[in-house]
């Protein structure tokens, strides 16, 4: 096991010789060694006491925080001796300007084509005009990158599209007791947003693990601006991926493989009329499997020409990008979702 997720509520953590042991009262729910063992996740407010936190750091593992919705709140920083000559070129790189900018044209592109092919398969699929019609329009925008001169255009750009997408997302719902009028997030609205707030989480993580592997550093990136705990070169990266993020939202509601009845709502947070939504453990477990197996699925990956996992993938992406950054032949190319 590489990978822990803990969503149950009431839980703790024990420290047991060389392994964990996750609690519930006196019950023991699951005891995970430490060989292994590569990065804890921990939703809500489980307990760690000051040996696990020893034995967390010891051990290399990387530890995140999320609340009970799936946002993001902090991750137990590891010392790391990283690639200093990549960093130091990923520095000089991102102060140019035109090199800056080029990056975040190329990641907003692939974005957009992502979102335009999802679309346009889905409405001959479905046989609904209006998606393969949105499809388009997103797609177009691509032509409007190549004359953006600032990164406030790019990500204007960029945004618009996000918001052709979400204004047809609901036609790609095939199961009449979920509705989505709209993106809401901090705190998630309504079921869809709350499952695409925590599947965007876990593909971010992902992407984080990924790009700490190849040596670059996490808070520096070329669309979205430095903000203080804001990773925000996985901010970037993450964005030719949360189509994938959107397929297995898609998956789980379309398949009926969860119900309404599997989300909370809390009524002490009741704001314009709406009460923010949060999933029960059953639906997290649902989604956390279902996006293992999506990162265990072989799939092509053009750049190579052969068969590999979905998680392999997009750690290559990342030193891909990191390539770019040493070669100015070797321009970044998001993956693109098959056709």
């Amino acid at each position: 096991m590489d990978s822990l997720f803990i969503i149950e509520p009431g839980c703790y953590i024990r420290k047991d010789g060389n392994s964990l042991k996750i609690m519930r009262g006196k019950t023991v729910l699951d005891t995970v060694p430490a060989s292994g063992l590569k990065q804890l996740t921990l939703a809500g407010s489980p307990s760690l006491s000051g040996p696990v936190l020893d034995f967390l750091i010891k051990n290399n593992i990387d530890t995140v925080f999320l609340t009970r919705t799936g946002r993001f709140r902090a991750r137990l920083l590891l010392d790391e001796p990283g690639h200093v000559a990549l960093r130091q070129q990923q520095y000089l790189r991102l102060a140019d300007t035109d090199f800056k900018l080029d990056l975040a044209r190329r990641i907003v592109k692939g974005k957009l084509e992502n979102q335009s092919r999802l679309l346009i398969r889905r409405s001959r699929q479905y046989h609904v005009e209006q998606l393969g019609i949105t499809g388009i329009q997103i797609r177009s925008l691509q032509t409007k990158l190549s004359g953006a001169k600032d990164a406030d255009q790019i990500r204007g750009i960029e945004g618009y599209g996000a918001r052709l997408f979400y204004s047809v997302f609901a036609l790609l719902l095939r199961e009449d007791d979920f509705t989505f009028s709209g993106r809401n997030r901090r705190p998630p609205k309504d079921p869809v947003n709350a499952l695409l707030s925590f599947v965007y989480t876990l593909f971010t993580n992902e992407i984080l693990n990924g790009i700490k592997r190849a040596g670059l550093d996490p808070y520096l990136g070329a669309l979205h601006e430095i903000a203080h705990g804001r990773p925000s070169l996985a901010c970037d990266l993450v964005e030719e991926w949360r189509v994938w993020g959107e397929r297995l939202v898609l998956m789980l509601i379309n398949r009926r493989m969860i119900t309404p009845d599997d989300f909370i709502y809390d009524s002490s947070a009741e704001k314009c009329g709406e009460l923010p939504v949060r999933m029960k453990p059953r639906v997290c477990r649902a989604l956390i499997s279902a996006w293992y197996k999506q990162l265990d699925k072989a799939i092509l990956y053009p750049f190579t020409g052969q068969r590999t996992a979905l998680r392999w993938i997009m750690h290559s992406q990342c030193r891909r990008l990191a390539e770019s950054l040493q070669d100015d032949a070797a321009g970044y190319q998001p993956f693109p979702l098959p056709r």
